[in-house]
């Protein structure tokens, strides 16, 4: 997986759930909390997430074939797409349900010391883990604020881990807060209380995750940005005067397909096009290098046509819809 994949984020992570994740279920065993069994669980989930993402970050590296012949860029984005649903069901409707029980039958917390020892712990490993997705968010993010990066990131491993380990600091605030209420209380009430709300809460989480993944998964366009660079690069205002309409499509996080119809001299010989069309393909890869797929059509530009809407798209140079997720 590339750098951009943010697979030190995901291995701090990991390494974070797995630890956290032994540490809630003996607390649980321990006190009965079931804070703390709902907590294991989602931690058992996340740890099994980011598996799921290293796995898909592994499958796409391979070579296309004659019947993918795009490659498997898109696994990463399956992937993530799994790890919304697991984050879902496993995390949190096994939470609401387990809280659920404990609100109908509710029982003291034994040896209380554990779970709220656990929970603290557990808040300093995710701050770890939140910490180093932080920091390998910032070098990609630039000036775009965090809910644009979680929105229009197309390297879907660093939103997924961002957002879970924002998820699991709550969560855990939200479990200290339960067990902290039935000891002060002595209401067990209270524990299947703040039970509900972690589950609650991953279950928005999970929601969503799946509906930014399912924007990568349907396509996605290049930026704006890029778009106007690809844009400058292929018009060179001596063989390609203009671009009369284009299309981008996301292949991959790292993979990028270009598809213009251009703008040519009328007089000038299919030997002169070739060339100004490799030409352009060579500006286009310098100026963005994820656009690896790139086909250019010449063509005559034609006011006429275009004012009679035969090109619909068609303004010569003119933007081309870039929609956003």
């Amino acid at each position: 997986m590339s750098a951009s994949g943010g697979t030190r984020a995901i291995v701090a992570a990991l390494g974070a759930n797995l630890s956290i994740a032994a540490a809630k279920f003996v607390a649980f065993l321990l006190s009965g909390s079931s804070s703390m069994l709902a907590e294991s669980v989602h931690s058992l989930a996340d740890s099994g997430n980011q598996g799921l993402l290293l796995l898909g970050g592994k499958k796409a590296q391979r070579e296309a074939t004659q019947e993918h012949p795009f490659g498997y860029g898109r696994e990463r984005y399956i992937y993530a797409f799994l790890v919304s649903i697991v984050l879902f069901s496993v995390g949190g409707m096994f939470a609401v349900y387990e809280g659920y029980e404990k609100i109908k039958h509710p029982h003291p917390l034994d040896n209380w010391y554990w779970p709220v020892g656990v929970l603290v712990f557990a808040i300093i490993a995710e701050g770890y883990s939140f910490r180093t997705a932080i920091k390998e968010s910032n070098q990609t993010r630039g000036a775009l604020s965090w809910s644009q990066f979680i929105r229009r990131a197309k390297a879907p491993e660093l939103p997924v881990v961002l957002l879970e380990d924002f998820g699991a600091l709550i969560g855990l605030a939200l479990a200290l807060a339960g067990v902290g209420l039935a000891i002060g209380t002595g209401n067990g009430v209270w524990d299947g209380v703040g039970t509900v709300c972690i589950g609650a809460l991953l279950i928005v989480i999970a929601t969503v995750l799946a509906l930014e993944t399912k924007s990568l998964l349907l396509g996605e366009a290049a930026g704006t940005e890029e778009v106007d660079k690809i844009k400058d690069a292929i018009v060179d205002h001596e063989t390609v005067t203009s671009v009369i309409h284009m299309r981008t499509l996301h292949l991959g996080p790292e993979e990028l397909l270009v598809a213009a119809k251009i703008a040519v001299q009328h007089d000038d010989t299919a030997v002169k096009v070739a060339q100004a069309i490799n030409a352009a393909e060579t500006r286009i890869r310098a100026a963005v290098p994820i656009a690896r797929v790139i086909y250019l059509e010449p063509d005559i530009y034609s006011e006429t046509e275009a004012a009679a809407g035969n090109d619909p798209a068609a303004t010569p140079g003119g933007p081309s819809p870039v929609p956003q997720h």
